[in-house]
């Protein structure tokens, strides 16, 4: 069906807003498989979009939730060039890490497929056929920067350049990280070749382009106008700053040999832009599940009662709301995102995360430092999650995130009330007599929390919602702090019986209602408290049973031993990590120091004419007003000289006496700030910037010639 009246498409679409949709289909980002998966991925889509998948989960709503990987594109065929391997190998490597990671850490895909895969390969194929037979693309000879060296196009990462936009020198030829610009090669000023460093040439080839200047009039209306209300305000600015500088055809092909081949004639050497068939990775991924679990895909995509939602980082914003929207509308068939969140980034240490420069906290390798501590990561990056403006993850934010508020709050009261159910009554649920208006008022409050943390997480405010969840285990915590059932039970044990009825009953509320957020703990906590589990004897919970039902756990319902949920995490552990991170910074800063070339070739006769010696340092004072300067008296054998040496921001006058050094014992004498200088202390550079003296290994006396 495709529309031709706009302000109609839109006045339906808002009509079926106000309705409860039928099913939801979310997408969160293909990961690109150039290597494993970082916590600014986490934080800014896979975590949210897992929160809110448990969430509609838990309301009993018919959901899919679909990933996989992104295995297409130039910065593959970089990786496997940079590593000796093929590109297969690498995705098939990454695709490993990634989805055992993923599946590790509880993300709860539905189906969690690949671009590689056959499916994949026939939907991208048949969607782009779609589009080219109903004449929906400009067919063009154009001229595409070409490295005659590498007798290769340049397309995309294999071309750098100044960002036409910011200035960023070190700009790709898709889009500029810096400023995150998209644009064409062909863009950049002063573009150089990534393969060979060359300055390209220009060089004609044959396109196929998205007219997205056609779809400009729809976008605006759909999204700038139908969308203002309940689209995050930075995607809005965005997509906005976008259409205000005038959308402009997008080519959908590139000159590669990985990837999927263009399906025409003529068209050999050619495949489909990475960003043209990912995003149709999520209808792919659907089918698959749908093909494995003998349902019908269709109604997740094509129906107009299905809510469709895209995770995403701000990065991606451009390709799910301009793109990926004109794709599908140009299509016809396909419903369109009733919403794409977008997170802002997550910086690590006030620094930008870098896949390239390793600065990273690498999923797979939390895994193992941090065993069965998933949920303190999921707490940490969604209570300080980007969500309005770029955030900082810091270790220590980490630490006290775990220790001050899962294990002191959140654990800390249900350890209390399990260990107090067991130790006075064997774990049996106590009935509950009279309900004082405390007692009341805290079950009242009990039932209000799930519409609470509901409002914020359908508004995809999981920061928000976490902590909200936080407050449920805060109101336990003051409840059995004012209460003091440790104390009361001597003089009124049927009081006691109350309060734990009551601290049970938030408990029980708590397992629910964590299961979005903390789903390891809550499992756990489950299984402590006997609830939701295989045996069907035991209670069994939803999220509405929290707002609707009075009693969560009866009386005489069995609970099991205390176990911890959460674990401290100490100043070792923290300790290690950040050292990790400071290795990281040096090997960056090394990486950038260059050896200096060669100079200028000599004879041996030249180099018989140089002077050096053994000395050794008897004295060493600052010179006056000078930062860098010291003045030295040296013994070199043949006397004792004065030497001025630029060593001062190295060394103290004092760590140096007695040090043995070389020195360049004819050079001419040159006064500096009044002082005679006798010859030269032969230095270099350390791996850390500092000054080191060129000295013999062992004591050689003084006088002895180099040679």
């Amino acid at each position: 069906m495709q529309f031709k009246n706009w302000s109609k498409l839109i006045s339906i679409q808002n009509q079926l807003k106000m309705k409860t949709p039928k099913r939801y289909t979310i997408t969160a980002a293909l990961p690109y498989t150039n290597g494993p998966v970082h916590i600014g991925h986490l934080a800014g889509v896979y975590v949210p979009a897992d929160i809110y998948t448990r969430y509609l989960r838990l309301k009993g709503e018919d959901v899919v939730f679909v990933c996989g990987s992104d295995e297409h594109g130039v910065p593959i065929t970089i990786k496997a060039k940079k590593e000796g391997i093929t590109p297969q190998q690498v995705v098939d490597k990454y695709n490993t890490i990634i989805k055992d990671s993923f599946a590790d850490f509880g993300i709860s895909f539905d189906n969690y497929s690949r671009t590689s895969a056959e499916i994949h390969h026939k939907t991208a194929s048949e969607f782009f056929l779609k589009l080219y037979n109903d004449g929906e693309f400009i067919e063009e000879i154009t001229e595409q920067l070409y490295d005659e060296e590498a007798n290769q196009y340049l397309a995309d990462r294999f071309v750098i350049g100044t960002c036409p936009k910011c200035g960023n020198e070190e700009s790709y030829g898709d889009q500029c990280e810096s400023c995150g610009t998209s644009h064409n090669a062909t863009d950049l000023i002063n573009p150089k070749s990534s393969i060979t460093g060359n300055v390209p040439t220009l060089k004609e080839t044959k396109h196929w382009f998205l007219p997205l200047d056609k779809h400009e009039a729809f976008l605006k209306e759909w999204i700038l106008v139908g969308h203002k209300n309940d689209w995050k305000p930075n995607v809005l600015g965005q997509v906005k700053s976008w259409i205000d500088d005038g959308l402009r055809p997008r080519a959908v092909t590139r000159d590669l040999d990985w990837g999927i081949p263009v399906p025409l004639e003529g068209a050999d050497g050619k495949v489909l832009y990475v960003w043209f068939d990912a995003p149709i990775g999520y209808i792919s991924a659907t089918k698959e599940w749908a093909a494995q679990n003998n349902k019908d895909w269709e109604p997740y995509w094509k129906n107009d009662d299905t809510k469709l939602v895209h995770f995403i980082g701000k990065d991606n914003i451009v390709f799910h709301c301009i793109i990926f929207p004109a794709m599908l509308k140009a299509h016809g068939d396909f419903v369109m995102p009733e919403n794409v969140p977008a997170n802002e980034f997550l910086n690590l240490e006030g620094n930008k995360l870098s896949t390239s420069k390793n600065w990273a906290v690498w999923l797979h390798e939390y895994l193992v430092d941090f065993p069965n501590q998933q949920d303190a990561l999921r707490y940490a990056l969604t209570a300080t999650a980007p969500e309005t403006k770029d955030t900082d993850f810091t270790w220590k934010d980490f630490q006290a995130r775990n220790n001050n508020e899962l294990v002191a709050i959140f654990g800390n009261f249900i350890n209390r009330v399990v260990v107090l159910t067991s130790k006075y009554y064997n774990g049996l649920v106590p009935e509950a007599s009279s309900l004082t208006a405390i007692d009341t008022e805290v079950l009242t409050q009990l039932q209000e929390f799930p519409e609470i943390i509901s409002r914020s997480i359908e508004r995809y405010r999981f920061r928000e919602a976490s902590q909200e969840l936080m407050n449920l285990a805060r109101l336990g915590n003051k409840y059995l702090a004012d209460e003091e059932p440790w104390k009361v039970v001597k003089e009124d044990p049927k009081r006691v019986e109350t309060i734990m009825h009551v601290a049970l009953q938030i408990a029980a509320g708590l397992a629910v209602l964590s299961e979005p957020f903390l789903p390891f703990t809550s499992a756990k906590l489950k299984g402590i408290l006997n609830i939701n589990q295989s045996d069907k004897s035991t209670a069994t919970l939803t999220w509405k049973s929290v707002s609707t039902e009075a009693t969560l756990l009866a009386a005489k319902h069995q609970i099991n031993k205390a176990e911890l949920l959460f674990s401290k995490i100490e100043d070792e552990e923290i300790t290690a990590q950040l050292a990790k991170l400071e290795a990281t910074k040096k090997s960056n800063e090394n990486e950038k120091k260059t050896v200096a070339p060669q100079k200028e070739t000599i004879n041996f006769d030249d180099f018989t004419k140089l002077d050096m010696r053994v000395g050794t340092i008897l004295e060493a004072t600052k010179v006056p007003k000078t930062k860098k300067l010291l003045q030295l008296k040296v013994d070199v054998g043949i006397d004792v000289r004065t030497i001025v040496s630029g060593i001062a921001e190295s060394f103290s006058p004092e760590e140096i006496i007695g040090q043995q050094v070389t020195v360049l014992c004819n050079l001419a004498p040159r006064t500096l700030k009044g002082i005679e200088s006798q010859g030269m202390i032969l230095m270099t550079d350390t791996i850390d910037g500092k000054l080191a003296f060129v000295s013999p290994e062992q004591a050689i006396d003084n006088g002895q010639q180099i040679s």
